[in-house]
């Protein structure tokens, strides 16, 4: 017991003594952000293939905290509106979808965003990159600084993600050649070294690399540098698996090719997706493809930190790099981002500021976009006029491997509604389907996971993650853990009951449980 409150002690005053740090003066807010990156491709994850070389990152992680896991949301649009509101997908109001994929449309006084809230409290923001919530991106409103590449307001120009782009500088369009990600990494530099903002002000740069979303497209000078080298095949890339939700029979993307090779199956093709995983493809050379085009990111997060320190900003600036979500490259017969497992969901996510953060520690605590907003706005003293969804993060960032730390982290997924529309769960299930996976509650409680499919019949989840980390069995069909099962489940109901999820008392019986 004299332990454990020394300990706490130590800890509440590394908390206060970060706090003062950071209150002394605002920092700046440097929030890297890619496209469909699985934890896998980042070196200093130990999932990751021995060979594939991410020295930027690394270092950054270094001299910073990195997350063991962290979770923003299950595909590209909600991941950006949970983080441009704070509130999970069903608290966010008027976000829908709107005519040609990926048209989208919001309206800004019912969906506010809390950058804008930064520049009324004194902040310059800036976003540059991909934009994928609403034909509005916000400028003049959110943004004080903004070259975008707006795809919902040019679907005929939104499946090019690493060249000719149509883009808006501050409002103004034109066409744009050359290697995105590069692009992007030249105008965050610029903007970090002092053009486009007011320098007397913190500021807020939001940097959206489109990278590594498919068509997933290495830079020129980075094809081939990973030929040769294989990763092992996942458990389950074929199956069977009895005991997970039926929908993952029909998600199953990879089949036995010729010499026991492991290729992508032939399939529909899905509407909006501009993947070119074409059949026969072999996992492998998929596998180095994807690690490929993340060099191009890692050069850019190199160019970036080195334009802090050059221009004396890197103390004052809390950088964060993280992804909107993962992309399973064979986990569960996947290649596909969506479905509540790790390997789909799960983001990379690194915060440094030297100094400040301490270096070198791995936080073991889940966390979501929705608590990343809820931490970006204490830090900058900011207090928005809705409710947030998410946990301040302060403690975790001075303390980071505490164990005294006992929330769970809720992610829903609803395709592509958003807010009331979520109210109803519809009986069809093509409603509720996207790219074939149904709506789904997950929970991280430690280092248990609970997923709850919202189709009627299909079996609850239960994963040990520090025991069976690639989520192979699920504990919840295994009558020994029913406690553990109710316990989860009941954690589940009282998060969404905390968020005000609309859904909660109509979601579907699952298989076993009486209706």
């Amino acid at each position: 017991m004299k332990l454990r409150l020394i300990c706490l002690a130590v800890g509440v005053v590394a908390c206060l003594t970060w706090q003062a740090s950071v209150e002394a003066a605002r920092p700046n807010l440097l929030l890297i952000y890619t496209d469909d990156q699985p934890y896998k491709t980042v070196g200093c994850y130990p999932e990751t293939p021995r060979w594939v070389r991410t020295p930027n990152i690394d270092k950054l992680a270094a001299k910073g905290v990195r997350f063991h896991r962290s979770y923003l949301g299950p595909w590209c649009m909600p991941s950006r509106a949970i983080m441009l509101t704070g509130r999970l997908s069903f608290g966010i109001e008027s976000m829908r979808m709107d005519g040609t994929y990926p048209g989208s449309a919001y309206d800004p006084k019912a969906c506010p965003f809390w950058p804008a809230e930064l520049r009324k409290g004194g902040y310059h923001t800036a976003q540059i990159g991909k934009w994928h919530t609403g034909t509005d991106t916000g400028w003049s409103r959110d943004w004080d600084h903004q070259i975008v590449w707006n795809r919902p307001g040019h679907p005929e120009n939104a499946g090019a993600y690493y060249k000719e782009q149509v883009l808006a500088f501050n409002g103004e369009e034109r066409r744009v050649g050359g290697y995105s990600t590069d692009n992007y990494t030249q105008w965050a530099v610029d903007y970090i070294n002092g053009d486009d903002r007011d320098k007397s002000k913190p500021w807020f740069l939001w940097l959206c690399y489109g990278a590594i979303h498919g068509p997933t497209t290495p830079a020129p000078r980075h094809v081939g540098a990973y030929a040769g080298n294989e990763v092992l095949i996942p458990a389950d890339i074929f199956g069977p698996r009895p005991d997970k939700p039926s929908y993952l029979d029909v998600t199953q993307a990879w089949e036995p090719g010729p010499k026991g090779r492991s290729v992508m199956k032939i399939r529909p093709k899905r509407e909006g997706n501009f993947d070119k995983d074409e059949p026969g493809l072999d996992y492998q050379k998929w596998v180095q493809q994807v690690n490929e085009c993340a060099l191009a990111i890692d050069e850019g997060v190199g160019r970036v930190m080195a334009a802090l320190e050059a221009s004396g900003q890197l103390k004052d600036t809390l950088v964060v790099f993280t992804a909107d979500q993962g992309y399973a490259l064979g986990e569960h017969g996947f290649s596909h981002k969506l479905a509540p497992y790790d390997a789909n969901l799960a983001s990379p996510l690194i915060v440094s500021q030297p100094g400040t953060v301490p270096e070198g520690q791995v936080c073991p605590h889940a966390v979501s976009s929705a608590d990343l907003v809820a931490t970006f706005c204490k830090l900058a003293a900011v207090d928005v006029p809705w409710k947030l969804h998410g946990r301040d993060l302060k403690r975790l960032f001075a303390e980071p491997e505490t164990a005294d730390w006992k929330s769970p982290m809720l992610m829903t997924h609803h395709g592509r509604y958003f807010g009331s529309d979520t109210r109803e769960i519809p009986a069809d299930k093509k409603l509720t389907e996207t790219n074939g996976v149904p709506w789904w509650v997950m929970i991280r409680d430690g280092w248990h996971k609970y997923i709850r499919t919202l189709r009627s019949g299909e079996p609850e989840e239960v994963y040990d993650l520090e025991h069976d980390p690639e989520e192979l069995r699920n504990l919840a069909v295994d009558p020994a853990y029913r406690p553990l099962l109710e316990s989860l489940r009941a954690k589940a109901i009282a998060e969404l009951r905390r968020t005000d999820a609309p859904f909660v008392d109509a979601m579907p019986p699952t298989k076993g449980m009486a209706k």
